[in-house]
Parts: C-alpha cells; sequence; structure tokens
C-alpha cells in the first residue's frame, strides 16, 4: 500500500495517508476532502556516507516543521 502525501485545501494541514483501495483520505484535522497530493521528497543514505545533520533550529527534510526531527508532527 503506498503512502501519500496531501495538504488540505481547506485548513493547510500536511499529512501522510497510507492508500487502500476505495477509500478516499480525509484530513485529519478539519475531516474536508479538499486535498491536493504533494510531491514525496525523501532520502537515501549510503554505508559509510556522512551529511550533516539537521540544525535543531532549521525545518525537519520531511515535513519542513521548524524544531528539527525531534520536533516532527509525523513523528508523534
Amino acid at each position: 500500500m503506498p503512502i501519500y502525501e496531501y495538504k488540505c485545501g481547506s485548513c493547510g494541514h500536511r499529512f501522510e495517508h497510507i492508500t487502500r483501495a476505495g477509500v478516499a483520505p480525509a484530513c485529519p484535522k478539519c475531516q474536508s476532502e479538499e486535498l491536493e497530493k504533494q510531491l514525496s521528497v525523501f532520502a537515501v543514505g549510503a554505508a559509510g556516507s556522512s551529511s550533516p545533520g539537521i540544525p535543531a533550529d532549521s525545518p525537519c527534510a520531511s515535513c519542513g516543521i521548524p524544531g528539527g526531527p525531534g520536533a516532527c508532527g509525523m513523528r508523534n
């Protein structure tokens, strides 16, 4: 089952949804079905590679939440 990212056209909330056949997604915040599918961004790491850490005051790379990965609403 694929996971898609959406932005709600009514309240602006961004969220992920696991797509199942015959089930239309709705915003978990306001229940609107006026959604816009977003371009997903992903990262791939390789053994032995190094990348700079995400500073605590910068947006999380996956969802843009200020405060870095520890503050990400998608991890709660």
